[in-house]
């Protein structure tokens, strides 16, 4: 069916998987003749692209709804989509709730989304939620930005962490083949995009389900073999990935990161908590001995790069002193940056339903005691680019200051510096760093 002057309109929560997931359904959209409105209440189709993993995030997504579901009472013409996490958690259940509801998708159906919407166009309620196999896409994003670009390499976990919702929602792990992953980044860099970020859930996982096995016994296509595979795609500067697990992280890719001059110097590397106890009651699978020994080699290997992680306080039965080996882990490493969170109780997942909770009170002083620990690693780890040239990929203008720019490091680091967005965006730019925050560094160009 032709909807040539229908508007569509996307607002997407949570994690980078999700956004690179909004953008390969705006393509679809597109391909299907819908314009991008900016203003959710001018558009004839709303999606929300949904994060399960807090609270906070889903209890948005119901407001959200319940704002256009009232809308639609009035206007039976729009059409509601709800996709990603909570979507496929709730599945049914969320369709009950929000009867004004058309569309409910798991995030492996993204890539379906036009054949669906069609169901719905014949006067159907769709529920999409069955675990599938994630077809190779060839819908070209509509990418947000017009410098950096996702490109998923695997999606889905196999990994089994008693407070994680994700192999719930996401499904099994799924790799994509090696030749899909270039052919799309060669397209990326034929249109102009200096940047692309590898994505997976856990992306050192990457190849475990695809056939063949070296002579040494070790799989064909690991990530590792895939960043050489991809390395010399023309046109694409940078490359980054995420997210790294400790368990399967391992040194032959930190030497191909020091070797490889596009791959650039940062690693998001999750620890979740610095208590073995408490690690092993999470099954994360390895020690803070272990997640050590990992930086400590990256830092053998490659000195100047930045580590950033994320880290829970307050998991089910953590003790003070429990909490207290998180903040000697985070004092003794010193990250560049740390995403931090209090636990929340996701539904389905085994810690939820354990009695030992600890109460929100202690989780919010944790919280607010690690904070304040890594804002002032933060700056330590940020004196050393004082007085350096660091080179940045110029992205946006400084929404606090029209005359400047900003964009990121090769170690990920928001640097500002003055200069015109027009002439810019998308450049490599060479600044010299005067000014070091926390999270952030100015400095200026005229070098």
């Amino acid at each position: 069916m032709t909807t040539s002057t229908r508007r569509y309109h996307i607002t997407t929560f949570g994690c980078q998987m999700n956004k690179a997931d909004s953008e390969r359904m705006a393509g679809i959209l597109e391909n299907m003749g819908f314009e991008w409105s900016e203003d959710p209440n001018q558009a004839e189709l709303i999606l929300y692209n949904t994060c399960t993993i807090r609270d906070n995030a889903e209890q948005k997504v119901y407001s959200y709804l319940g704002r256009q579901a009232k809308r639609k009472q009035e206007e039976p013409g729009l059409t509601l989509v709800v996709a990603g996490c909570v979507a496929q958690q709730a599945g049914e259940a969320l369709r009950r709730r929000v009867p004004e509801l058309d569309l409910v998708m798991g995030p492996q159906h993204a890539n379906r989304l036009d054949s669906l919407l069609e169901q719905v166009f014949e006067g159907n309620q769709v529920v999409a939620t069955e675990p599938i196999h994630i077809m190779e896409d060839i819908t070209k994003p509509r990418r947000d930005s017009r410098v950096t670009a996702w490109v998923n390499v695997i999606y889905g976990c196999n990994e089994r962490c008693t407070y994680c919702v994700v192999p719930n929602v996401r499904g099994v792990e799924q790799s994509r083949r090696a030749e899909a992953i270039r052919a799309e980044m060669t397209e990326i860099g034929r249109s102009g995009y200096k940047e692309v970020t590898l994505l997976g859930q856990n992306i050192d996982a990457y190849g475990r389900d695809l056939p063949g096995v070296t002579a040494e016994g070790r799989h064909k296509h690991t990530f590792t073999d895939l960043l050489y595979f991809v390395h010399d795609v023309p046109g694409i500067d940078r490359i980054r990935f995420a997210t790294s697990h400790p368990r399967y992280f391992t040194e032959r890719l930190i030497k191909a990161c020091a070797e490889l001059p596009k791959v650039c110097e940062h690693f998001h590397i999750p620890f979740q908590s610095g208590d073995n106890d408490i690690l092993k009651a999470m099954a994360r699978g390895y020690t803070h001995e272990k997640y050590r020994q990992i930086i400590d080699r990256i830092r053998a290997i490659m000195p100047d790069a930045a580590i950033t992680a994320d880290a829970i306080v307050g998991f089910p039965g953590e003790t003070e002193a429990q909490f207290e080996n998180t903040l000697k882990l985070v004092d003794e490493i010193g990250f560049d940056q740390l995403n931090t969170a209090a636990y929340s109780p996701r539904p389905g997942t085994p810690a939820a339903l354990w009695e030992n909770q600890v109460s929100e009170e202690v989780k919010g002083d944790r919280l607010q005691r690690l904070n304040h620990l890594v804002a002032r690693k933060a700056v330590e780890r940020s004196q050393r680019y004082l007085g350096r040239i660091e080179e940045v990929l110029v992205e946006d203008k400084n929404p606090k200051n029209d005359g400047q720019v900003m964009g990121r490091t090769r170690s990920n680091r928001l640097t500002f510096c003055e200069g015109d967005l027009e002439e810019l965006k998308g450049q490599l730019v060479r600044v010299k760093i005067t000014e070091v925050r926390a999270f952030s560094l100015t400095g200026d160009r005229g070098l």
